[in-house]
């Protein structure tokens, strides 16, 4: 039978993939693209776009596909055989892109093209390709020597192994992590849909009690509702250090990646690995990035410090002056007892009005009215049962794209929530060919009889994975590479985050929050509730997000082993600066922090752009709020100047295009409650 990842269309066969393809498969492609490349490099006519830029874009698009299927499946599918089959592979991948950005020969195609009348005429899509690959060329070592050449690459395959061994190690640790709970007084605190949840997964594993994880749908309500202290530090400290002993120490893998991305950027000659990472990012150098964390930081610190000194307070008023010091694994406990009492909000009131299948159909409706589209669902092969695809259809019918959802906790899928694009195609008028991505998260399952019943952040998960999804579904880019998501990584973040407002307003959550027995909307006391909670501990929650991106700067900025001793203690006297108690001497978050240590680049010196796109969402909801939350006008004014345009233009331009002026930093605090 013909390997299914040769020649992948439109429709994956993920039904027919095995591992055993996955090799023979990439290093078919591998072949073919490194025989594409050949030609362009070797062809003696002059210089078009079309032999030169335009025959790279074909010249890589297979491989992209397969390689892209592959790494997918090993996120949401893995067996042992297949991950080993691509852990074989990557290497080999990462080989091919970093010989393909030295490539000398292919570096000169680009620049004699650059130089003749119709570079010089190119439309201005074109001309940034152009532009941008040139600098990609220069920023991945195409004017280094042979032998700084051949050092670079080294490091891009050993930093390609390392942040995959990296990911896997987590999501092993997870994996290797259960509670079992068999006296029901130990449950104290805990709500019953958690109860019930805990128990089925105890009897899906084949034992008797209450089964807890690492997993987020099971470890987040146990910090924030048990009564018992004692389990709460077990699972606290188990969760924050991960991966820091035995086969799977992660310690020496991030010794090595800052070592590894330290050298890269002294190589080509940057000051620092931030300056590398951020040069073509709206933050420009890291410096920059850095300074944006330090004023939020200013900012946010006095309301941070209230309160904290306020749950400290509680405490006292709980259990007496004599109540000692909250903890670590005490603070969501604590912080959700003290919001109930000053709010009279509890977060599972309203875990019934957000089954599952009404929040998707919210999701759609939401997308369906703001951009005059259609989703439906359709029928395609899948990795899961569970999964389901759906089609996003324009009203005279066209297909945009197609898209899969992935929502919940398997042990062969990794933690979090994503979105991944399968297929990006450059955009034609005369052949508009549609898009192909998927979401995934991993929220709560159903409880026996009852749907899969949502809390509101794991709601405003979806709704941010999606507004990924449709920037890369949207996408009306002729140029594959700079087509959908592939934007700066501090300005990505603006379609997903902006997302998730639609969560916070009446009428958005009309469109789907619902009782799932009643029908009854969210009750106007409750929603009321909601809100005034809503910048409940808000500086703590700005506070978080800035220490990590403070930690991953001064990691890739400052950071001197010889001078600073261990990594992790470094990295945890920075943390501390921004955490609300006394962090322990083993704490370990920088081991399972994948988003800066799972990939080569990743978030590494970019970890920043969750704020700085943060920013600029708030900035730009103020114009839906002033026009109508699903304004179809405001929508499409959207979808034009942001969502369809991928890279096509610097972003900062594609802003002022929305908003008619630069972003304001104003509405972040004002949402916050900051000001």
């Amino acid at each position: 039978m013909a390997n299914p990842l040769i020649q992948l269309g439109f429709e994956i066969p993920f039904d027919r993939i095995e591992a055993e393809h996955v090799e023979p498969a990439i290093d078919e492609l591998l072949a073919v693209s490194r025989a594409a490349v050949d030609a362009i490099v070797s062809q003696s006519e002059p210089r078009t776009y079309d032999n030169s830029l335009g025959a790279l874009e074909d010249a890589t698009e297979s491989l992209e596909r397969a390689a892209t299927t592959v790494g997918h499946l090993e996120s949401v599918a893995t067996t042992d055989a297949l991950r080993e089959a691509y852990n074989a592979t990557v290497p080999k991948v990462s080989a091919f892109w970093s010989e393909l950005a030295m490539n000398d020969r292919l570096y000169q195609v680009v620049r004699a093209f650059s130089e003749t009348e119709e570079a010089a005429a190119l439309d201005p899509t074109r001309k940034r390709f152009l532009e941008k690959t040139l600098d990609d060329f220069r920023r991945h070592g195409a004017e280094l020597n042979p032998e700084d050449k051949a050092k670079l690459q080294a490091m891009e395959v050993e930093l390609t192994k390392l942040t995959t061994e990296f990911a896997q190690n987590v999501l092993d640790e997870t994996n290797a992590f259960e509670l079992v709970l068999t006296d029901e007084s130990q449950l104290a605190g805990l709500p019953q849909s958690v109860k019930q949840a805990a128990a089925e997964n105890a009897r899906a594993k084949g034992l008797e009690g209450w089964r807890f994880t690492l997993q987020a749908p099971s470890l987040i309500p146990l910090l924030t509702y048990l009564d018992d202290a004692t389990i709460r530090e077990q699972v606290w400290r188990a969760y924050n250090t991960r991966a820091v002993s035995g086969e799977r120490d992660n310690r020496p893998i991030i010794a090595r990646v800052l070592e590894l991305r330290r050298a890269k950027a002294e190589l080509l000659r940057y000051h620092d690995f931030s300056d590398l990472v951020t040069e073509d990012r709206m933050a420009k150098e890291g410096a920059k990035a850095e300074s944006f964390i330090d004023d939020l930081h200013g900012k946010t610190r006095k309301a941070f410090e209230r309160e904290n000194a306020a749950l400290q307070a509680y405490r006292r008023d709980l259990e007496g002056n004599d109540a000692p010091s909250i903890e670590p694994w005490d603070v969501a406990y604590y912080a959700e007892k003290q919001r109930q009492a000053e709010y009279d909000f509890n977060e599972e009131e309203l875990r019934p009005y957000f089954p599952l299948d009404r929040v998707l159909d919210g999701l759609f409706a939401t997308a369906q009215a703001l951009y005059e589209v259609e989703i439906v669902e359709r029928d395609a092969v899948t990795w899961d049962p569970e999964v389901k695809s759906y089609g996003l259809r324009e009203p005279d019918g066209t297909m945009v794209a197609a898209f899969y959802v992935d929502l919940f906790p398997r042990e062969n899928k990794r933690g979090g929530a994503w979105m991944n694009s399968l297929i990006s195609v450059g955009y034609s008028e005369d052949d508009p060919l549609p898009n192909l991505g998927l979401f995934c998260a991993n929220v709560n399952p159903p409880v026996g009889d009852k749907p899969a019943l949502l809390t509101h952040r794991e709601v405003e998960t979806l709704f941010h994975e999606f507004g990924h999804l449709l920037h890369h579904c949207f996408s009306r880019v002729r140029v594959r590479s700079l087509a959908g998501t592939n934007v700066a990584w501090d300005f990505v973040e603006l379609p997903s985050q902006i997302m998730e407002n639609w969560c916070w307003e009446r009428s958005g959550l009309d469109l789907f929050a619902a009782h799932h027995e009643t029908g009854e909307r969210i009750p106007d006391g409750l929603y009321d509730k909601m809100v005034r909670a809503r910048t409940y501990r808000a500086a703590n929650a700005q506070m978080r997000q800035l220490g990590f991106a403070s930690t991953d700067l001064a990691l890739h900025r400052h950071y001197d082993p010889n001078r600073d001793g261990d990594v992790m203690a470094y990295a945890r006297a920075n943390l501390q600066k921004y955490a609300p108690t006394t962090l322990p001497g083993n704490y370990a978050m920088l081991a399972g922090f994948t988003h800066v240590f799972a990939h080569p680049t990743g978030y590494a010196a970019g970890y920043y752009s969750y704020k700085w796109a943060e920013v600029l969402d708030a900035d730009a909801f103020t114009r839906f709020k002033k026009e109508g939350i699903t304004n179809s006008t405001v929508g499409r004014a959207f979808r034009d100047t942001i969502l369809s345009k991928g890279n096509s233009e610097d972003p900062a331009k594609l802003y002022e295009a929305f908003m008619g002026r630069e972003p304001r930093l104003e509405p972040l605090l004002e949402r916050a409650g900051l000001l």
